[in-house]
């Protein structure tokens, strides 16, 4: 039976790739067009989400089954490696996200990259990313996916770094792209570890013989850690964390793309994928679990006395990621890639607020430097207003049903003791964002900057107040109605959405008090924030200095790394090189300089040396 590729669901493969053939046109031909060929990017993306809706109408009403397109690429024997894409429910969410931030970004961008000297190469890296992207979330084997992974490294590296000119900006991008690459390594391994114990490449088959024992619970163990790792290194889990607070070296709309809805949500997005092989092996999700549950505390805390807003929405970021894998860890997978949907509009939202706020004040992002901005751009600070309480949970946003979603499961499958420090994580989330929001927009203006500022123009307010509308009732789809059981009965079929009366109370009672908090530390100043960070001491000057991982790499790598690297660089010199290899030859040499001392030509001078040698044999013969 013939498929027609280019109908339904069939057609997914082509949202990938009109922004992956957008890059090499803006690219070479972008210098021709007008704007530099930014409208070709948008245009792509723009297909691409007008796609993504044809897709789901085609998958929903195929009876959400999935479509697995296989197309052959290398047949060696029984040995066949193929292309391939996968539409199924994780997808699905994805496409529609990515394609939506991602459209919603690029047209922001037109205004905010305006008269930069790379304009069009700034477009072209854009698509490339995107279509990178959308390739990791369609593809159906691990090896592709890999491919498209280091794509989207490639990519990130280029955006984080295009002001390279910058020392900043350029330490970043190498940061970025050398910090991820070690979670790059594992992941490798882990695929080929997979491949050698089942021969295999594609994921459903992977997981098909793992879950009928055709896998050693070592080999699945092993596997699932190294995946894992991939994971941590592109989603900042700790300790693969610290790249991620300088990527926001590059441009703001780069952060809200990077940050909110693609390269982060990799990470998360492959162990989702992969989880029913990490489930075989109950020691994997406890790890994941407590990886997650970590990163979510420690870096909230961090977010806490930060004070330039793009890095208090970095470390909040990271912290999101955090509560996403643990939720996953769960078991919960709907409502983490729910979260994972909530907190990218609400991230793409404050990270475009952020740059409506440097664009009006001269690229200004201390928020200590700021204040008063709620009367100089009401309709940003509105927009923020939102997009922070939506962050923080608070109902009826969107943020209060995906994070309800996952208490839920965090106690049920871990128990109080889990759940009491989620809560804990949680009352951080909302004291982080209220004390961002209140400093920078709330009080008086507190320098010039701050008080020359002035609301942004409509091309950088429509795309945000897209994604505002998307933020307040984007939380409906939690709920059932009619056929539709609730967005985590859609990626799960076997999930429903359920309340726990008091969970719900008392989640929402903590968000309120950290909000609450936050008002009378930094909005009435009731409370001395000062006084505070006086009494936490070593924990807030940790903080300031994000508990000295940082340092801690850099003497790692200044004095073992390196030290080490010139031991054995010396070694190797002195030892393999000069003796082992030069000495053997020099040997050789001085070998044949004494040996040629015998050979003489003459005749009788060899045959003295063989009645010279036959005595000695006759001596020896007769003494032993």
């Amino acid at each position: 039976m013939s498929i027609d590729i280019f109908a339904g669901s069939n057609a997914a493969w082509l949202i990938p790739a009109l922004s992956v053939l957008a890059f090499p046109i803006t690219l070479f031909l972008g210098r021709f067009l007008p704007g530099k060929g930014s409208f070709i990017p948008i245009v792509a993306i723009a297909a691409g989400f007008i796609l993504f809706w044809f897709v789901l109408s085609d998958f929903l009403s195929g009876g959400s089954v999935p479509l697995h397109v296989d197309i052959e690429w290398i047949n060696i024997g029984f040995w066949e490696i193929t292309w391939g894409f996968l539409v199924d429910r994780i997808s699905v969410v994805m496409l529609g996200l990515i394609t939506f931030v991602a459209l919603l970004v690029q047209v922001y961008s037109l205004q905010y990259m305006k008269g930069d000297s790379r304009y069009g190469w700034y477009f072209s890296l854009h698509a490339l990313f995107a279509g990178s992207m959308l390739l990791v979330v369609l593809a159906d084997n691990l090896l592709f996916l890999y491919f498209a992974w280091e794509l989207v490294g490639l990519g990130s590296y280029l955006l984080i770094g295009f002001w390279f000119d910058r020392r900043s900006a350029a330490e970043a991008a190498k940061k970025a792209f050398i910090t991820t690459r070690i979670g790059d390594v594992g992941l490798l391994i882990g695929i080929i570890i997979l491949f050698k114990a089942t021969g295999t490449f594609h994921i459903s088959s992977i997981i098909h013989v793992a879950q009928n024992g055709g896998i050693s619970d070592s080999t699945i163990m092993w596997s699932s850690l190294l995946i894992f790792l991939g994971a941590m290194g592109k989603s900042g889990q700790f300790p693969l964390h610290v790249w991620l607070p300088d990527a926001m070296e590059g441009p703001t709309p780069v952060s809200a793309l990077i940050h909110a809805a693609t390269m982060v949500a990799a990470g998360v997005y492959l162990v989702a994928r992969m989880m029913p092989l990490f489930a075989l092996v109950p020691e994997m999700q406890l790890i994941v679990v407590i990886t997650g549950l970590f990163t979510f505390i420690f870096a909230g805390f961090i977010a806490l006395v930060m004070t330039d807003m793009k890095r208090i929405l970095a470390y909040s970021t990271i912290s999101h990621l955090g509560l996403m894998m643990l939720s996953i860890g769960t078991g919960a997978v709907g409502a983490a890639l729910f979260h994972l949907v909530v907190h990218g509009i609400s991230k793409a939202l404050l990270f475009l607020g952020a740059g409506n706020v440097m664009h009006s004040t001269n690229d200004e992002t201390d928020c200590w430097r700021l204040g008063g901005l709620k009367s100089k751009m009401p309709i940003t600070a509105g927009i923020f207003l939102i997009g922070s309480l939506s962050l923080a949970g608070i109902a009826p946003l969107s943020g209060f049903f995906s994070k309800d979603e996952i208490l839920n499961s965090v106690y049920q499958e871990m128990g109080l003791g889990f759940l009491i420090v989620t809560l804990a994580g949680g009352f951080i989330s909302a004291l982080y964002i209220a004390r961002l929001f209140l400093i920078t927009f709330t009080g008086t203006s507190r320098t010039d900057a701050a008080k020359n500022a002035h609301e942004s123009p409509v091309l950088m307010l429509f795309p945000v107040v897209m994604l505002t509308i998307v933020a307040i009732f984007l939380g409906m789809v939690a709920i059932p109605m009619g056929e539709f059981k609730g967005f985590t009965s859609f990626v799960e079929q076997e999930s429903k959405f359920h309340i726990i009366p008091w969970l719900l109370v008392v989640s929402l009672s903590i968000t309120i008090l950290g909000v609450v908090v936050g008002w009378l530390y930094y909005g009435k100043s009731r409370l001395s924030h000062k006084s505070m960070a006086l009494r936490l001491g070593f924990m807030y000057k940790g903080a300031l200095k994000g508990f000295w991982i940082d340092a801690i790499y850099q003497f790692v790598i200044d004095r073992i790394v390196l030290e080490s690297g010139r031991l054995i660089a010396t070694f190797d010199r002195i030892v393999i090189n000069d003796t082992g290899i030069d000495g053997s030859a020099k040997s050789v040499l001085l070998s044949a300089l004494k040996v040629r001392l015998i050979q003489t030509g003459k005749i009788y001078n060899y045959g003295t040396a063989m009645a010279f040698g036959v005595f000695l044999a006759v001596i020896v013969w007769w003494v032993f």
